[in-house]
This record gives C-alpha cells, structure tokens and sequence, in this order.
C-alpha cells in the first residue's frame, strides 16, 4: 500500500525507542507526523523519507 499510515507505537518498534520518546518527538515536529482525531500518525513515506535525511545527515557531519 503505497500511503500506509502508521501509529507512534509501530514507528516506535521501528526506531526501537520507547513509544513516549516518539511521542514526544512528534509533538516537538522532529517527525513527519500528523494528528487524525487527537491521536498521531505517520504516512510511511514521510517516515522513510525522514531516516534517508537523518541518515545523510549523519554522514555528513564531521567526526568528532
């Protein structure tokens, strides 16, 4: 399925973080996620397309 949303628990198993820790991380707009109803999602597209920079990101900055 090509716009699969997913929850803050399974984005949560994902990045293997607690799921306060991507709550948190969503109410702060770390994530690319939305509320539908009260409750935070994330279109699974936003989310890979988020680890690609996070991961370029990382590449880039100098080693300490």
């Amino acid at each position: 399925m090509a716009d699969e949303v997913l929850t803050i628990q399974e984005i949560a198993v994902l990045l293997k973080l607690a799921d306060k820790t991507v709550y948190s991380m969503a109410q702060k707009g770390e994530l690319p996620a939305f509320k539908v109803r009260g409750q935070w999602r994330l279109r699974r597209a936003d989310f890979e397309a988020w680890m690609e920079r996070q991961a370029h990101a990382l590449r880039r900055s100098p080693a300490p």
